[in-house]
């Protein structure tokens, strides 16, 4: 009986035993599975993710962590040009010092002074200071000599300003706040140290007030122009108002760059973005432009790389999927250059890029069935995109990333590092107007205060178009 009993206690506690045995390894395999994670979070950075350049670390930029020096000095490397000033034309100059010898050098008399007309030029160059330029305007009051009645002069409008500041001072300041993202602070120090200028905080929220009125019409133009264009990059991050997370968005073509901030980054919201869905739109591969013809779309094949780096870090078979669509990747831009270059026609891109993608989704297809955990996930979605993963090939005018929105975006995410975005809604809709201006104005070989002075000059009449490079002068 008591062997019976022995025999029952040692089957429960191997019974016990077992269960835990089990219950340890689920999780070992658990905490392995989390430690995994961990640390592809922690080897997250721009090459391998979504996250920006300037999110890395020292030492953690592309390229920077395996590259090896190539044994050179630092500066220019013998053969290279270099880089010179060059000297201005003479209808350029605004003063002339003409130096002449005294005697000649071989019979020692005296030279007249004879203009040459290869004299050897040098040019100094001076700031000289700025001077703001007022204007008083008053109305007198004059008694009649005849019945001693005293009559002051009318308030004509049209002769007296309706504001303090002129069309080409408030530009400037639009400028500062607007366009190089000075504070109000460093914008108001910077008028008086340089102009010599006295004016409030509260004056530079009034002009940035009339300033985003005045160029509206220019906006809106540029607006029109993106929603025509053939192809359309677009992208995203996030702004600040007051605190609370929104959402910035830019449309880049190749003649305009418009910008608008709204609540999120979900479809219904980025859908009102749109007034056609006309051309091929390029982007990544966010759920929420979904409302999107997949057959018009092109996506971001910066940001597929990204994804195959992060796979390739990794341990096991999610590593060699990784560097087996890192080398395919590296084929696909290898005959794009080519192609850019004029090396390849149209056609032959085409004929080389056929297997090419054939091979790409057959790998993607292949890291599907092998149901890898964070990998046959993003492969399927991957997948999903077939359709826009090579628009580039057959469609003229498309390129195969989205750098050129990823670009456009860069000052406003510099900004909203600076400055933690805005306070208000007025404050978004000057932030987005004005830095629509400013980098359509410069796709268009526009200067920007030139055309700026130019809106505020015509105050809603006449406005100058921002697609025309004949803007007057301020």
């Amino acid at each position: 009986m008591d062997a019976q009993c022995e025999i029952e206690q040692l089957r429960a506690d191997l019974a016990a035993s077992k269960a835990r045995n089990e219950e340890l390894e689920k999780q070992v395999l658990e905490l392995t599975k989390a430690v995994e994670e961990l640390r592809e979070l922690l080897g997250r950075n721009s090459r391998n993710s979504n996250l920006p350049p300037s999110s890395d670390g020292p030492g953690q930029g592309p390229g920077k962590s395996k590259k090896k020096g190539k044994g050179r000095k630092r500066g220019g490397q013998p053969g290279h040009r270099g880089s010179h000033r060059w000297l201005l034309p003479p209808e350029k100059v605004d003063e002339f010092v003409n130096l002449f010898p005294s005697e000649c050098t071989n019979c020692w008399r005296p030279l007249p002074e004879d203009k040459d007309p290869q004299a050897k030029r040098y040019q100094y160059t001076e700031l000289e200071r700025f001077c703001p330029h007022t204007t008083e305007y008053r109305r007198n009051a004059v008694v009649c000599p005849h019945c001693g009645h005293k009559t002051m002069a009318t308030y004509d409008e049209d002769k007296i300003p309706r504001f303090a500041f002129g069309p080409r001072l408030m530009s400037v300041v639009a400028m500062l706040t607007g366009v190089y993202h000075l504070s109000r602070r460093q914008t108001v120090s910077l008028l008086w140290e340089l102009l010599g200028l006295r004016i409030s905080l509260g004056t530079v929220s009034n002009i940035e007030k009339r300033v985003s009125e005045a160029v509206k019409p220019a906006v809106d133009e540029a607006w029109s122009s993106a929603m025509m264009a053939r192809v359309k990059h677009f992208d995203g991050t996030s702004w600040l108002q007051a605190g609370v997370m929104l959402s910035l968005w830019t449309i880049a073509t190749g003649a305009v760059t418009v910008f608008k901030i709204v609540a999120n980054s979900r479809k219904e919201t980025l859908r009102k973005l749109f007034t056609s869905l006309r051309g091929v739109l390029v982007s990544d591969r966010a759920t929420a432009l979904g409302f999107w013809s997949m057959s018009r779309r092109q996506i971001c094949w910066c940001h597929l790389i990204r994804k195959f780096v992060a796979f390739s870090e990794r341990d096991g078979p999610a590593s060699a999927i990784g560097n087996e669509l890192l080398d395919y990747a590296a084929i696909v831009f290898a005959y794009w250059s080519d192609f850019k270059q004029g090396k390849l026609s149209r056609k032959q891109l085409q004929s080389l890029m056929a297997p090419v993608r054939l091979q790409v989704e057959a790998v993607l297809q292949r890291a599907v069935d092998a149901d890898i955990d964070r990998l046959s996930g993003s492969c399927t979605d991957i997948l999903k995109h077939r359709l826009a993963l090579w628009t580039f090939v057959d469609t003229q005018g498309v390129e195969p990333t989205n750098n050129h929105a990823e670009l456009e975006l860069r000052d406003f995410v510099l900004w909203r590092k600076r400055s933690f975005g805005t306070q208000s809604q007025r404050g978004n809709l000057y932030a987005e107007r004005l830095m629509t201006v400013a980098r359509t104005a410069r796709k268009q070989n526009i200067n920007v205060l030139r055309f700026l002075s130019a809106c505020c000059r015509a105050d809603g009449h006449d406005v100058p178009s921002i697609l025309s490079p004949n803007v007057g002068c301020a």
